[in-house]
């Protein structure tokens, strides 16, 4: 089977794309790595922070005073920087989904920082400073917000600890994608090259041609030769395939695509025969000429067509459903149908043409294909002309 070059770009465009997601995840991960040391250094510095508010100078009270507003200004505002820099962390809001429990305890770590800055400034700005209950409740508000403090710093180790584990599993998924796609289309890749450079030599003989594209390549430029070498294969009217070149190029191109559909059709142009010529020799060629351009017009890569009667041409398309090619064969009798001729004496000249249409499955010869399309064209001839038959319409009509 022959691998489409377009595809395996589009896959690997993708995959890369995945990679970078990946890499673009590690680098949140690494981000929010960092944040959680700046939200540790930040917690640590508010246990310092409350602990320096126990052991100020109890001699000067205005000096205590001004360190205290100062401190205790301070332990709000990292809280408040605790917050801000949560809005950031998408990992713990969107993956661990820990809002609810962490705004929680930076509320209750709000709280006990106020009532703790309540109690100090109830101790160091009364003359009683030396109040035994007051020095006793200043410590007990210390130690409720120094374990607040240190609880919410336990939890950040966990968060840190689940962050880590999802980052170690994304980092290895990412890390054996990228090796699978770097060894997997590394090998296409070469493959790719191969046919390039076959393509540059295509007489080399025992090369298996690895893409659809090189494929198709290769056979034009095996075909073209062909013709000029030997013009008994060309019809000398159309410049297209007679019969001869109809069969030779079928067989050079017949596994380009192999999962294809092929299907044959034999279009004869109605009320144009020998028995029956209405038009001059000139005419007449130049009817032929224009008819054979429409249909070329059409052709893709893996199709063959040809001039196989006076008034008959054969059309072998390669199509990856039945129905397209169906639809491809109608296509080039509307566009014949279509075309502009006019001659001084008769005026317009229009074209059209009946079509006998058959799929030809892989066990026949192209022979024996060519044999049913001519018998399903006879029956649309027959039925009135302008348009393409079916196996099935003849079934239908020998019921």
């Amino acid at each position: 089977m022959k691998h489409s070059i377009k595809k395996i770009f589009q896959n690997l465009s993708l995959l890369l794309l995945l990679a970078a997601v990946f890499a673009a995840f590690g680098v949140l991960a690494a981000v929010e790595h960092s944040k959680s040391y700046e939200k540790i250094d930040n917690l640590n510095n508010q246990k310092r922070i409350i602990s320096s508010l126990l052991s100020l100078p109890k001699g000067d009270l205005d000096l205590a005073l001004i360190q205290f507003n100062g401190k205790s200004t301070q332990l709000l505002h990292d809280i408040d920087k605790l917050r801000n820099q949560y809005e950031f962390s998408f990992i713990e809001r969107f993956i661990l989904s820990n809002s609810k429990e962490y705004l929680s305890d930076l509320d209750k770590l709000s709280s006990l920082t106020k009532e703790f800055n309540e109690r100090a400034s109830d101790f160091y700005t009364k003359k009683n400073n030396g109040d035994k209950e007051k020095e006793e409740a200043l410590q007990k508000s210390f130690l409720s917000l120094y374990d607040q403090i240190n609880n919410i710093i336990f939890r950040a180790v966990s968060y840190n600890q689940q962050k880590f584990n999802i980052h170690k599993n994304i980092t290895y998924l990412a890390f054996i994608l990228i090796l699978s796609i770097a060894f997997w289309y590394r090998k296409r890749l070469a493959s790719i090259y191969k046919d390039i450079e076959y393509l540059y030599n295509v007489d080399k003989k025992g090369y298996e041609i690895f893409s659809q594209e090189a494929g198709a390549i290769a056979v034009r430029m095996r075909r073209k030769p062909d013709v000029s070498e030997n013009p008994a294969m060309v019809d000398p009217v159309t410049g297209i395939n007679n019969l001869k070149g109809l069969m030779s190029s079928y067989a050079e191109k017949k596994n380009v695509k192999e999962k294809n559909y092929t299907s044959v059709t034999i279009f004869e142009i109605d009320n144009f025969s020998k028995t029956n010529r209405v038009y001059s020799q000139e005419l007449t060629q130049n009817i032929l000429k224009k008819v054979a351009f429409a249909i070329s017009l059409h052709k893709q890569s893996a199709d063959v067509i040809a001039r196989t009667d006076y008034n008959q041409f054969t059309v072998i398309l390669s199509r990856e459903s039945k129905e397209q090619s169906y639809k491809d064969a109608d296509i080039i009798r509307q566009s014949v149908a279509e075309l502009k001729l006019t001659s001084p004496e008769l005026g317009p000249i229009v074209i059209k043409m009946s079509g006998g249409f058959v799929i030809k499955p892989n066990h026949i010869s192209l022979e024996e294909g060519i044999t049913q399309a001519k018998k399903v064209l006879s029956y649309a001839k027959e039925t009135g002309g302008d348009k393409i038959s079916q196996i099935k319409d003849l079934a239908h009509s020998e019921l």
